[in-house]
């Protein structure tokens, strides 16, 4: 593995190198989850758009 890709189970737990390794596994739901939500996120039709960009104001 190259440098700065991944994780270690030197530093992370059993659940967070389970977590990870479903989040970029192409077969997996929280993978598709994770994708819908950032198409959403860069979709002016979407209400997760208009969400993700109010968050910084006061």
């Amino acid at each position: 593995m190259g440098k700065g890709h991944g994780v270690s189970g030197h530093t992370h737990t059993q659940a967070q190198l389970n977590n990870y390794a479903n989040q970029n596994n192409p077969n997996n739901s929280a993978y598709q989850a994770n994708r819908d939500n950032n198409a959403n996120q860069c979709n002016p039709n979407n209400d997760a758009y208009k969400n993700s960009r109010d968050s910084g104001k006061k």
